[in-house]
């Protein structure tokens, strides 16, 4: 994908790693729609994005990803101040819920948030995307949707749905002229990640501890970087720690090996040693 004159909406930009991308895709000739329930801090990033680049560059809008008015609303505008949306990056995410004693309403969360405010913008814009004859989404979804998240049920199944997802709309799509790329990194310095460090919610410091320890905690703008390149390459599948792929495949080859390895790493987490 050409990257400089596109139009493009970025999802939970206020921090973190949509930020990174929203500032990326500027630099690289970009017009940005930012979004994310944090009205001031959006409405910060869309500012600094502007003063950077000596231009109206990017405007922000405040709401919830997953709300259907609010994708709506976000397109219209995005249109409207800068022409017909070529990219939309569904980075917002949420960690709500844990294991099995996650109530309904914290899986109703991530649900919302993890999977369906995917396939609400993507219904909001496939259709005129293949009448264009192009178009880009972008899902952001995380290794523990390829492997699994140690401590969070509703993290896992939500992501889990989100990479399925964007495989069934890229064989879906794809051959419409509408590309797919599914974002699954581990560890990268963000707040949903300090969090679980000093949240009281049984299992997220696991959950944390066992990002924290798989390998190295990148900077969103790392991850940005990687986003970038693979926009380019039009490559499906985003990894920016590379020993994703390599555990990827472990867990295929040999799915009762890799869970066995899986409990031990978990049992090491929490201080407990197999007898």
């Amino acid at each position: 994908m050409q990257i400089d004159g596109a139009v493009a909406i970025v999802t939970g930009a206020a921090a973190g790693i949509g930020a990174a991308i929203a500032r990326a895709l500027v630099a690289q000739g970009a017009r940005v729609v930012v979004t994310d329930l944090a009205a001031d801090r959006v409405s910060a990033v869309a500012a600094e994005i502007n003063e950077t680049a000596g231009g109206e560059r990017a405007v922000a809008v405040a709401g919830d990803a997953s709300d259907p008015e609010l994708i709506a609303r976000t397109i219209e505008i995005a249109r409207g101040e800068f022409g017909p949306v070529d990219l939309y990056v569904a980075n917002a995410g949420t960690t709500a819920g844990m294991g099995l004693d996650s109530d309904e309403i914290a899986w109703h969360t991530a649900l919302e948030v993890n999977t369906l405010a995917h396939v609400r913008a993507a219904k909001a814009l496939v259709p005129d995307w293949v009448e264009r004859g192009h178009g880009y989404f972008l899902s952001t979804a995380s290794a523990a949707g390829l492997l699994t998240q140690i401590g969070s049920a509703t993290y896992s199944v939500s992501k889990r749905a989100a990479v399925g997802f964007a495989e069934w709309l890229s064989v879906t799509y794809g051959d419409a002229g509408v590309r797919v790329s599914c974002l699954c990194p581990m560890g990268v310095d963000t707040e949903l990640l300090n969090a679980g460090f000093h949240s009281d919610r049984e299992g997220a410091s696991v959950a944390a501890n066992a990002v924290r320890s798989a390998g190295e905690v990148l900077s969103p703008e790392a991850v940005a970087d990687v986003v970038i390149e693979a926009i380019g390459d039009e490559r499906f599948l985003i990894l920016p720690h590379e020993q994703v792929a390599t555990m990827y495949a472990q867990k295929a080859a040999d799915p009762d090996r890799w869970l066995a390895g899986m409990r031990r790493y978990q049992r090491s987490l929490m201080g407990d040693q197999p007898g």
